[in-house]
């Protein structure tokens, strides 16, 4: 071929293709869902509503796993009799050549829910307190808190950013545990990597530090960095948490990943008490070793997040530019309401996160779905 555009543009679609009009629907494998080109992309000005609810409410990734993931879950099927014990090694050494750290550090649990609730259950086995943004991911403070521990949350700044300052002030002398979110969620904001370093290091000294990773891939920001590397250095208190749910599109096969030092690697692991599944692991090992995927998912959540944020700039509608698949737009209305609006027009957006009650958390979908989405807004509230 000498046009240029490849069998994965193809299948997937491209803006290029779709405003051309070549196809209007892409038809869909047992593993793969069809790609259906909405109708104002090919010349029409009115987006028709989608047949199925569109979510734009739970972060999840819209294009699905990768078609190597999807390959290596349709074999997987046939080892459903099979434990993962003698996957535990290859997963642990994948990671570790990717993030080129040793893979003692690793822990591979039932996704990064599973390394989160084991940070709030190593804060909650003696008495005592942990330290959270607010708001803020709840997996771990709430473990913490059903298992006995103090949440002492810790208001966001005015920016909407997790203040460090206050984060630190709030630590006690029976604080076991402080949890950072970067970039945080329901608010994707990033915390500066210098910043985020010098807390990191001081604060471990005396107690853990938990750093939730889950949307690292999606950040393209020069003030950002992962405190991955104060593990590799063999700092002991810190657990880094990251997940295949995201950018790899696995969220319903549960597969997520602790980086700490290895005496702490070895406690969780001993502690770990969720069961990865053989489909799963399969489709992680594959969907890593997928680089081209990954590439996609970023460049179509850059255009869906460009079309929607772009309309909110130019509307003057307050909202906070992402560093994730996901922003969060104040709407001036209780978010019940506008769940229950949007609904009828076949898209779930975000539920409601006080203290920010008229404020929306919006979860990327496709670019076309987007347009779909800016088109009612503007019907509903413009």
């Amino acid at each position: 071929m000498t046009s240029g555009i490849s069998r994965r543009q193809f299948l997937f679609g491209s803006s290029a293709i779709v405003a051309a009009g070549a196809v209007q629907s892409i038809p869909g494998t047992p593993f793969s869902p069809s790609v259906n080109l909405m109708k104002s992309a090919l010349g029409q000005s009115e987006l028709p509503m989608p047949a199925a609810p569109i979510r734009m409410s739970s972060n999840e990734n819209p294009w699905g796993p990768s078609r190597a993931a999807l390959q290596a879950i349709n074999a997987a099927i046939h080892e459903a009799n099979l434990y993962t014990f003698f996957l535990q090694d290859e997963m642990a050494g994948l990671i570790s050549e990717l993030e080129g750290i040793g893979s003692e550090h690793i822990s591979v649990g039932a996704g990064s829910g599973e390394i989160l609730k084991m940070g709030g259950l190593l804060a909650s086995m003696q008495e005592g307190s942990i330290v959270v943004p607010d708001p803020t991911f709840e997996d771990l403070p709430r473990y913490a808190g059903n298992n006995g521990c103090e949440v002492i949350r810790v208001p966001v700044n005015g920016q909407m950013a997790i203040d460090l300052e206050a984060m630190a002030s709030a630590i006690r002398s029976d604080t076991k545990l402080v949890y950072i979110c970067n970039p945080n969620n329901p608010i994707p904001t990033i915390v500066e990597k210098n910043a985020l370093r010098d807390f990191v290091l001081e604060v471990s000294r005396d107690r853990m530090v938990f750093v939730d990773e889950a949307y690292h891939e999606f950040v393209d920001n020069p003030d950002y960095s992962s405190m991955m590397d104060l593990v590799r250095e063999g700092h002991r208190n810190i657990i880094i948490a990251r997940t295949a749910s995201k950018i790899h599109g696995l969220a319903g096969l549960r597969v997520g990943f602790g980086f700490s030092h290895p005496d702490l690697a070895a406690e969780i692991n001993r502690r770990m008490t969720g069961t990865l599944n053989i489909v799963g692991m399969r489709a992680a090992l594959a969907s890593y070793r997928d680089k081209e995927h990954a590439a996609f998912v970023l460049r179509t959540n850059k255009e869906a997040l460009e079309i929607t944020q772009g309309y909110f700039r130019e509307a003057g509608i307050r909202h906070i530019d992402s560093n994730a698949n996901f922003t969060f737009v104040e709407t001036g209305h209780d978010i019940a309401e506008v769940q229950a609006r949007f609904l009828e027009y076949n898209i779930r957006v975000g539920r409601p996160f006080p203290p920010f009650r008229n404020w929306m958390r919006l979860s990327m979908a496709k670019p076309d779905e987007m347009r779909y989405f800016v088109q009612t807004y503007k019907k509903l509230y413009g």
